[in-house]
């Protein structure tokens, strides 16, 4: 019942101090002999009353019209019990500060001062209503300004959950993405190396034996990379990444080509671990999907820009873009404001291009 009459957002922090009041102000009208009488006396704080109930409700014109209404009701009955009654007028400069109009609380600003004028006209030598009036005056103004930064920080905690909500869903996607281009390549090591264990099992046990270790050794890295990757992205080596593609493709029954132009620049660590995944996310492709026979990993520095290619001679455009590899690879380079791009190769087979720009920087090892 009682939050029909009282907002539930109003109660902790004004629902006492409301019932004090009104109850101190009911007290002392009723108390009180005057020409109003009970009847008159009843009917007036039945009106405030009215006025305190809708200035609850409200924040727009309605909230304006109730506390105007209410001050002058308080006027009336100041002016025939007691001047100090306006003392009371608190209850309304409180309501009106929680319009979300300005022009509404300075209307209301003016209605405080001309009730306390006109209540006091005849009695300007008791100068005590003057600290009254400036505080009752200065009350919505202050009120204003709480409210408003109750709703900014109620905005801000709104941002602020959303943007958790955001990061929350790119640490999903990084972690989607690190697990594809991280583990995928491993256990399609196991799989080419589960198939060649097969094959061997009955004509060279002792080959598949060898096999059977490769893959031991494999599932243990793989579990220590996703070790890596529920702590937060490691440092990965580009050097030991492109020596790892070779065993990989070597397995896989394809030649590998490593050509370097020239000394490799000093990369921040996670421009060279970005560049690692990106080679690993190619090469894997190229085992899963190019059929090819033959690839050329391109190593060099033109105009400030370390560029990395990756050539195969397989099945082409169509059959390699199976899956979102590329996508993943497009957006680490665009974190590092390189760029990636794919293209067809002349001589058949598909060419994957990344070029990252140089900056002067020293190198920084990502933690282990």
């Amino acid at each position: 019942m009682i939050f029909k009459i009282y907002p539930k957002d109003l109660i902790k922090n004004y629902l006492l101090l409301d019932v004090i009041a009104i109850v101190n102000l009911i007290y002392n009208v009723l108390s009180s002999s005057s020409k109003l009488g009970l009847l008159g006396s009843l009917l007036l704080l039945l009106i405030f009353l009215a006025c305190f109930c809708i200035g609850l409700r409200y924040r727009n014109g309605y909230l304006l019209a109730a506390v105007l209404a209410g001050l002058a009701t308080l006027a009336v009955i100041s002016s025939f019990i007691n001047p100090k009654l306006l003392i009371y007028g608190f209850i309304f400069a409180d309501q009106i500060g929680r319009s979300h109009s300005k022009r509404h609380i300075g209307i209301a600003i003016a209605a405080i001062a001309i009730m306390f004028i006109l209540v006091y006209w005849g009695r300007m030598d008791d100068f005590l209503f003057l600290p009254v009036m400036i505080v009752q005056m200065l009350f919505p103004i202050c009120i204003y300004i709480m409210e408003k930064s109750k709703r900014l920080q109620s905005k801000l905690d709104a941002a602020n959950q959303q943007l958790e909500k955001y990061i929350q869903q790119e640490e999903r996607q990084r972690i989607a993405r690190d697990l594809h281009d991280t583990l995928g390549q491993t256990l399609m090591m196991i799989k080419l190396k589960s198939e060649l264990a097969s094959k061997w099992v009955d004509r060279n046990p002792l080959q598949a034996k060898e096999e059977l270790k490769d893959i031991l050794y494999t599932s243990r890295v793989a579990l220590k990379q996703v070790r890596e990757l529920v702590s937060d992205m490691k440092f990965i080596s580009l050097e030991h990444e492109i020596e790892h593609t070779r065993k990989l493709l070597q397995t896989a029954g394809i030649e590998l080509e490593i050509v370097k132009d020239g000394m490799p620049p000093l990369l921040a660590s996670v421009e060279e671990t970005m560049m690692a995944l990106a080679v690993r996310e190619a090469t894997t492709n190229i085992v899963k999907h190019s059929q090819a026979k033959h690839c050329t990993i391109r190593l060099e520095t033109l105009d400030n820009l370390y560029c990395v290619s990756i050539t195969d001679d397989g099945v082409g455009l169509l059959q390699a873009a199976a899956g979102n590899g590329f996508q993943s690879m497009k957006e680490r380079m665009q974190a590092l404001h390189g760029t990636f791009t794919v293209d067809s190769s002349p001589d058949g087979g598909t060419v994957v291009s990344m070029q990252l720009p140089l900056r002067q920087h020293g190198k920084e090892r990502l933690a282990t």
